[in-house]
């Protein structure tokens, strides 16, 4: 497949049933809805994927199985969260043995890696695979943050192409377009920073809200690509409160009763998450049952 570092790409939940197994049905319902609202890809096993509840059979379970449904219509990507190296590249070679179509690599998880060392882990990888790779840089959460300099040495690697840039620093977009112009693709991966981002030269939208509202994220993606900001930008408002959802320790949860809400999922995650309980759970479902009230007329978005 050609591979583009573009456009909306979901950071799908993944669906339990209540006997805690993959729920592959609802999982099937859900990314037909996002093929239907016209994304650019599927990312698997991310943190809303609660990646680090999987084992490796249910990574390659959900990889092989989103490779069938999307029929090549968009890449699928696989994210690494691995501790070691060699667990990292194993990893690398599954995905690509089940049909992933790109890797997104978050740094060594755990042991908070140096600089040199951080490099060395992620070229291990790219040298081991021929898999595109996107670097997943989040170091509020992840406490390691991939620098210009450790990027400039990380792009000797062709297949190194792209940045979840998650940095939380809006003028971090343009640093990297001034360093490295198109040759390392932004994907933003903040949904309360994702139309500043796209304004400001971002590729693409690597999203988490899109689970639930899939046409709304991609109607913001497509008007603001053909310069009709002032629409973008209205739906964007609209959409604020539901993106704060996934700035949230309880980002899972929180999307996957606005997946409910939207009859696209179910709240069912795997422990030790428990869903949402008490005033916490109240003021999610508020914030949702305002956001459908007012849900936009969206306008004809696709193929403009």
């Amino acid at each position: 497949m050609n591979f583009e570092w573009e456009g909306v790409m979901p950071a799908v939940t993944t669906k339990f049933t209540d006997e805690d197994s993959l729920d592959l049905q609802l999982f099937e319902h859900n990314i037909n809805a996002q093929l239907d609202a016209g994304v650019h890809g599927i990312v698997l096993g991310g943190t809303l994927g609660e990646a680090s509840t999987l084992d490796d059979h249910e990574k390659s379970t959900l990889t092989r199985t989103a490779v069938k449904i999307v029929e090549n219509k968009v890449p699928v990507l696989i994210n690494i969260a691995e501790q070691t190296t060699k667990g990292a590249v194993k990893a690398a070679h599954k995905a690509e043995e089940d049909g992933a179509s790109g890797l997104m690599m978050l740094p060594p998880l755990r042991y908070k890696a140096g600089d040199r060392e951080t490099v060395a882990y992620f070229k291990a990888v790219a040298n081991s695979t021929t898999l595109p790779i996107m670097v997943y840089n989040n170091p509020v959460d992840y406490n390691i943050e991939v620098t210009l300099p450790m990027f400039e040495e990380l792009l000797k690697c062709d297949n190194i192409q792209a940045v979840k840039e998650s940095t939380r620093d809006i003028s971090n977009v343009t640093r990297i377009k001034n360093s490295f112009g198109d040759r390392l693709k932004i994907m933003t991966g903040v949904d309360t920073l994702a139309l500043e981002s796209l304004l400001m030269g971002a590729d693409g939208w690597i999203a988490g809200l899109v689970c639930a509202f899939p046409a709304e994220t991609v109607a913001i993606y497509e008007l603001q690509k053909k310069g009709r900001i002032q629409e973008a930008i209205e739906i964007y408002r609209w959409f604020l409160p539901l993106l704060e959802l996934d700035i949230n320790p309880k980002l899972v949860q929180n999307i996957k009763l606005a997946e409910v809400a939207t009859g696209l999922g179910s709240e069912t995650v795997r422990a030790p998450r428990l869903p949402l309980f008490g005033a916490e759970r109240t003021h999610v479902l508020k914030v949702i049952e305002d956001g459908i009230k007012s849900r936009p007329q969206l306008p004809e978005y696709k193929n403009l």
